[in-house]
């Protein structure tokens, strides 16, 4: 097996986080603890390890021969080896006791690519051990483990944005379930366009005052009262109705305004909002399910992986009681059974990093479209709010104290900040997913 270097990526990072190297050169024997860190060189296809109770065997990568006894250089063993059927067995290129070796037609699996991580499945090493806990799986989802994982950066660190506080899953307060991250942001979503919605249904409330006030200003104007007044104080009379007149004009086309230029364009935009947010719900609850399904997968080839090696186990340890050829040809097809198993393991595992891949991609791209749409949506509504005042002022300037107010704070609008605020009350987790590793 030639030694690679595998990057460890975090899953859709354009990046390369760190970089892990696999095993020794073949030929090239570690150095046992205690020892010193010199390498001697073995004849080509042999690898020396340790068993665990610390004897040094040997293995040839071609034909899976065991030895104790170191081979010489033209590749025979100095004496035979008596004990070459008490060796640890294989499983998928590793001892089930974790002592690695290379059994023919597993070979190819002795690193995984999607981790760099050069232990194989099977192993029981205190390096296989020490992997495992460095990813944590909750929901489904890989993350780090937070006792041992390195420093994330934010996606975008100078802004509290959705893509980067949104990943884990929250307890859901009115019930014992979970809420997922994308999910509160799916609600301020559909809260938003509930408050659009509601402010639509305000400005149409307020052109029905205005048309009313409007049509009574007008039929107040032709009342006949007071009509016989005569002299100076009859044209000054006559001069207040025709006001009532002109009023009730500029009140009536003050109520089309509204109309057109701020009920329309919220109406209209709120349709469009609502079709992205389907979209965007239906894609990412899809992958998440994808997601579920390949953890399922996972844990069904892992539990089977297990069986494999217990059976394996189990006959090794017939044979070391009693030699026979059946008991040999057992311990073949449970090795067949057990490397199948592992290759089993390692594509559904592969598959998984696939599906949270695709998910962690498609969660930051439309986390980030959200965060647009959410900005867009803020832009438009203080924009048509400004409208609605700019028309009272033309309408009536008596009324300006009172909407001066508005103006103010209409002008202090900021989805930033706005955005900060509300991340920080409900963010889930700033912590990204990871790769599984095995």
């Amino acid at each position: 097996m030639q030694s690679q270097e595998h990057p460890i990526r975090s899953p859709g990072s354009p990046y390369l986080c760190s970089t892990i190297s696999s095993q020794p050169k073949p030929g090239m024997v570690p150095p046992p603890l205690g020892e010193e860190s010199q390498t001697v060189v073995l004849p080509p296809g042999w690898q020396s390890y340790l068993s665990p109770q610390g004897r040094r065997y040997y293995v040839n990568t071609a034909t899976n021969e065991t030895t104790w006894e170191r081979p010489s250089s033209s590749g025979i063993p100095a004496s035979p080896g008596p004990h070459r059927s008490s060796l640890p067995p294989t499983v998928n290129g590793y001892h089930v006791a974790g002592t690695p070796a290379h059994p023919p037609e597993t070979a190819h699996m002795s690193v995984r690519k999607s981790t760099g991580d050069s232990q194989n499945l099977g192993s029981s090493s205190p390096s296989k051990k020490q992997s495992k806990e460095n990813t944590i799986t909750i929901n489904c989802v890989t993350f780090p483990h937070p006792d041992t994982m390195l420093e994330q950066q934010l996606l975008k660190p100078t802004e509290w944005s959705y893509c980067d506080y949104f990943w884990a899953d929250k307890k859901d307060p009115q019930g014992n379930g979970t809420v997922a991250g994308f999910e509160l942001l799916l609600q301020k979503q559909l809260k938003g366009k509930q408050m659009q919605k509601e402010m639509s249904e305000f400005i149409r409330e307020r052109i029905k005052i205005e048309e009313d006030y409007a049509k009574n200003l007008a039929k107040l104007s032709q009342n006949s009262l007071a009509a016989q007044e005569e002299g100076s104080l009859g044209e000054a009379w006559a001069q207040v109705k025709k006001s009532l007149a002109d009023e009730a004009e500029v009140h009536l086309k003050f109520s089309a305004k509204l109309h057109s230029e701020v009920e329309k364009p919220l109406m209209n935009f709120r349709e469009n909002f609502k079709k992205d947010m389907k979209k965007c719900d239906h894609h990412i609850a899809d992958l998440r399910k994808q997601l579920v399904s390949r953890y399922a997968a996972v844990e069904k080839a892992r539990k089977a992986l297990t069986e494999r090696q217990r059976d394996l186990e189990m006959k090794t340890q017939q044979l070391e009681i009693k030699l026979s050829n059946k008991t040999e040809e057992d311990i073949k097809k449970a090795r067949r059974k057990s490397t199948q198993a592992g290759d089993d393991l390692m594509r559904c595992v592969d598959l998984y990093n696939q599906a949270q891949s695709k998910w962690f991609e498609e969660m930051v791209t439309t986390t980030l479209e959200l965060e647009r749409l959410e900005v867009e949506r803020v832009e438009m509504i203080r924009q048509h709010l400004c409208q609605y005042t700019q028309l009272r002022h033309e309408t009536d300037m008596f009324n300006q104290s009172t909407v001066e107010p508005v103006d103010q704070l209409l002008r202090k609008v900021d989805p930033a900040k706005d955005r900060e605020l509300w991340v920080r009350e409900h963010k889930t987790g700033n912590i990204r997913p990871v790769d599984m590793e095995i």
